[in-house]
């Protein structure tokens, strides 16, 4: 029996009141990130897509919907009379046609998706002029795919790290074998010195 609030509670009581214990934990690697559910072919082909990308490449202009709206914070008269904020609204569906299947999970986590409309909203109100937060707009949904591509795919490890990765591993390995054999050989020794 436990005491709780003056009464007393048998343990099934107060079994019910611990939360549940959560599942296993996920690994996690180095890097922070989770491993890629992508095929090679897959990562591949987002990693040739990723170094041809230009902000042109995706067509933001055709698929997204641009809006401007009063800014807010200082400015004078300027913030208060003309609509310089812009918002740029891409339905999510209609932007991952364009993009590789293994940066759809990176980019469903960005912080700008808005997940009850299912689109992505970039705001910008850092000028006094429509135009330039437009750009702006267009220019940092550009950089959250790119950095979800960087995120997503793995780079490839060049084929001199991968070499000296395997000399190292074969040094050590030789020099633990070596310790062994050492160790191995100072046991022996003493055992042979204790049958005479």
């Amino acid at each position: 029996m436990h005491a709780f609030r003056g009464r007393l509670l048998p343990s099934l009581a107060l079994a019910r009141l611990r939360p549940p214990s959560p599942g296993p934990v996920p690994r996690t690697y180095v890097s922070g990130r989770q491993p890629s559910s992508a095929s090679d072919d897959e990562l591949q082909a987002a990693r040739t897509w990723l170094a041809a990308l230009r902000a042109d490449e995706i067509p933001l202009k055709r698929i997204g919907e641009l809006s401007f709206s009063r800014s807010s914070g200082p400015g004078g008269q300027n913030v208060n009379k003309v609509n310089s904020k812009a918002t740029l609204k891409v339905p999510l569906d209609a932007l991952l046609q364009h993009v590789p299947a293994a940066l759809h999970g990176e980019i469903r986590r960005s912080r700008y998706v808005a997940a009850r409309s299912n689109t992505i909203m970039v705001q910008a109100d850092d000028s006094r002029k429509q135009s330039e937060n437009a750009h702006s707009c267009y220019k940092r949904l550009y950089e959250a795919i790119a950095e979800a591509g960087r995120r997503a795919v793995p780079t490839e490890t060049p084929a001199e790290q991968v070499q000296r990765v395997k000399a190292l591993q074969r040094s050590d390995n030789e020099h633990r074998l070596k310790s062994k054999k050492q160790h191995s050989a100072k046991k022996s020794s003493r055992r042979s010195r204790g049958d005479e």
